[in-house]
C-alpha cells in the first residue's frame, strides 16, 4: 500500500526463523485457508493478477468499511469483487479487527448484495509490548502520535483545547501537516512522522491525548495500546475508547484539562489506572490471538460452494 517501503522487519525475522521465502505477486495460491489483509489495498487497481483456490477465504477489514457519516471509506464493492472474481472458495469471510470495525462491516453488508459473511471472531491487533512502569510524579505533559494525514487530527479549535499553552509540555509526532502551517501555536513541540522513535517520544509525556477528525474513526487504535504499554494514561473519544474499555478514559475535549489535573493531584490514582490498563492488554496478547484464530480455523468449511 505504501510504495518505497521495505517489508516489515518483524515479518522478515519470522520468515528467517521459519525458513519461509516470501513470494511476491504469484500467479496462483492454493491452500485450505487464505487470508488477505486490508482489501482496500485494491482501491486503485482495476485488476488482480493472482488467483486463489481454497476452502475458506478471509479478508481482514483493517480499514473501516464506512466513515462515521455513513459514506464508504473506499470502493468496498470493487475491492471485494476483484478478490471474489479471482477466487474459488467454499466460504468468503470478512474478519473485523474490533467491535467498532465489526459494526461498519455489518452495516455495509446489510445494504450490499454480496456473498461475503462476517466472521464470528475479531482478527485483532497483537499488542505484545514491553510494559513500562508509570511515573510516580505525573505532570501536565501531554501528547499524541499517528500517521501524518490531516484526517488524524481534529479541527484547530479542538486541538488548541486539547493542547493548551497552560500545559507543561505539548508534543505531537506525525504532525507534518501542522508543521507546514506557520500559524500553529508556538508552544507545540512538533515532529514529522518517524522523525524520532515512538518510544523516545512517549518518554516526553505522561498523558496520551488522542482525538481525530470527526469523519475518521480508528478501526482499532494501535497507538493507544502503545501508549498504555509505555505507562501513560490515555484520554480519547468514546468510540475510540470502546476497543480498550476501562483501560482508557473516554471524555469530551472540554473535560480533558479537569481529568489531567485530577490525576496530577493524585499520583497513586495515576499509577493504579496505568497498571490496571496494562493488565487489560493481555486480551490482545499473541497467546490470545493464537487461541482465537486456531479455534476459528479448526472448524470445517461448509461443503456448499459459493460461486462468484
Amino acid at each position: 500500500m505504501f510504495n518505497g517501503q521495505e517489508d516489515n522487519p518483524k515479518l522478515k525475522t519470522v520468515f528467517d526463523e521459519l525458513g519461509i521465502t516470501p513470494e511476491y505477486n504469484p500467479k496462483a495460491l492454493t491452500s485450505d485457508t487464505i487470508v488477505i489483509h486490508n482489501p482496500s489495498f485494491l482501491k486503485f487497481n482495476e485488476s488482480l493478477e493472482t488467483r486463489f483456490v481454497c476452502n475458506r477465504l478471509i479478508a481482514v477489514a483493517h480499514e473501516n468499511l464506512l466513515r462515521p457519516n455513513g459514506e464508504e471509506s473506499f470502493d468496498v464493492s470493487k475491492c471485494l469483487s476483484l478478490i471474489s472474481q479471482n477466487t474459488l472458495a467454499r466460504q468468503y469471510f470478512l474478519a473485523p479487527v474490533s467491535g467498532y470495525n465489526r459494526g461498519t462491516v455489518e452495516s455495509w453488508l446489510k445494504t450490499s448484495d454480496v456473498n461475503w459473511h462476517v466472521a464470528e471472531f475479531d482478527w485483532f491487533n497483537i499488542c505484545d509490548f514491553e510494559m513500562c512502569e508509570p511515573t510516580s510524579n505525573p505532570a501536565d505533559r501531554r501528547g499524541r502520535h499517528s500517521r501524518a494525514g490531516f484526517e488524524k487530527f481534529p479541527n484547530n479549535e479542538t486541538m488548541q483545547l486539547l493542547f493548551p499553552q497552560s500545559a507543561d509540555y505539548c508534543g505531537l509526532l506525525g504532525a507534518d501537516s501542522l508543521i507546514a502551517d506557520s500559524q500553529h501555536p508556538k508552544h507545540w513541540n512538533l515532529y514529522k512522522f518517524q522523525e524520532i522513535p515512538v518510544s523516545i517520544f512517549l518518554e516526553k509525556i505522561d498523558f496520551f491525548v488522542y482525538y481525530t477528525h470527526p469523519n475518521l474513526q480508528e478501526s482499532f487504535g494501535r497507538v493507544i495500546a502503545e501508549a498504555i504499554a509505555a505507562g501513560k494514561i490515555v484520554i480519547t473519544d468514546s468510540l475510540t475508547a470502546q476497543t480498550f474499555g476501562s483501560a482508557v478514559i473516554a471524555a469530551l475535549p472540554k473535560d480533558v484539562d479537569t481529568i489531567i489535573r485530577r490525576f496530577i493531584d493524585d499520583p497513586q490514582a495515576y499509577q493504579n489506572h496505568v497498571k490496571n490498563a496494562q493488565a487489560t492488554l493481555k486480551r490482545f496478547s499473541a497467546e490470545q490471538f493464537n487461541l482465537t484464530i486456531n479455534n476459528a480455523l479448526s472448524r470445517p468449511a461448509e461443503v456448499k460452494f459459493d460461486f462468484m
